[in-house]
């Protein structure tokens, strides 16, 4: 356990900004699940629209570097994929 004052408020921000960040990579992991949803519904119109909307979310968790900027351009560059795979 933290014995300095100041390990004491150290470990209290840490643990708000953990749980913060798990609250924004959920919210990535539901955003990515919608899109895949759609896909697999097989309507391309309502897919593209779904990615959109994801595509902002995945890019506003990447700027704040909850995950790395190349895994979010992954993640948008194989669910677009998968929607130009739709015919």
């Amino acid at each position: 356990m933290a014995n300095s004052a100041q390990a004491r408020k150290r470990a209290r921000q840490s643990e708000k900004q953990r749980i913060h960040n798990a609250s924004l990579r959920s919210e990535l992991r539901t955003a990515i699940k919608k899109v895949k949803k759609a896909i697999a519904a097989g309507d391309k119109a309502a897919a593209q629209s779904v990615f959109k909307d994801s595509v902002s979310t995945v890019d506003s968790i990447a700027d704040k570097k909850i995950i790395h900027k190349n895994k979010a351009s992954r993640h948008k560059s194989r669910l677009s994929a998968a929607i130009k795979a739709m015919a």
